[in-house]
């Protein structure tokens, strides 16, 4: 629920007391009888408006379709792309480094050996949530093209440019 903290007081027994005002249109009536006098999980943050359709949210829908008219997950799917019409980085890792808990999207490039030392080189892909306008593009333009590939309908070009030209603003 959307709301404005009013107040917070100190009772007599030193307890503090929150005070909240619901937004307009927000109603808790329905709730009050059920929970009055319970103890409660409660999250107090700051509201941000919710976003409408973006262009990282048209792309995990193309994904999704893709997905399923290639009987493939959406996840794999998202990496197929993401290797396609992606960015990555090439790093290297000293042989035996479990790297899942800080990367996670890379396949293995390679492996080398340099002064008697083994290495493991990985190539990195970043997440699309992480792409400036232009690499947005890129990615959209690729996982359009693919759709139409397999017949399924997208955005016209005028639609997607509107999505990709807000992207990271």
């Amino acid at each position: 629920m959307r709301a404005q903290i009013q107040g917070l007081f100190l009772d007599i027994n030193g307890r503090q007391i929150l005070t909240l005002t619901l937004g307009k249109g927000e109603d808790f009536r329905h709730k009050y009888d059920e929970l009055n006098g319970k103890d409660l999980s409660v999250e107090v943050k700051e509201y941000r408006q919710k976003r409408s359709l973006n262009a990282n949210n048209y792309a995990w829908q193309l994904i999704t379709k893709l997905a399923d008219a290639t009987r493939v997950g959406k996840d794999e799917m998202y990496f197929l792309m993401l290797k396609e019409y992606g960015q990555s980085e090439m790093i290297s890792v000293k042989t035996g480094i479990d790297i899942t808990p800080y990367l996670k999207y890379f396949e293995i490039a390679g492996e080398s050996t340099l002064n008697g030392k083994s290495f493991t080189h990985y190539k990195v892909y970043k997440g699309s949530s992480e792409f400036d306008t232009k690499e947005m593009s890129i990615f959209i333009d690729g996982i359009v093209q693919e759709c139409k590939n397999v017949g399924i309908e997208t955005m016209t070009p005028d639609e997607i440019l509107r999505l990709e030209s807000g992207w990271k603003q």
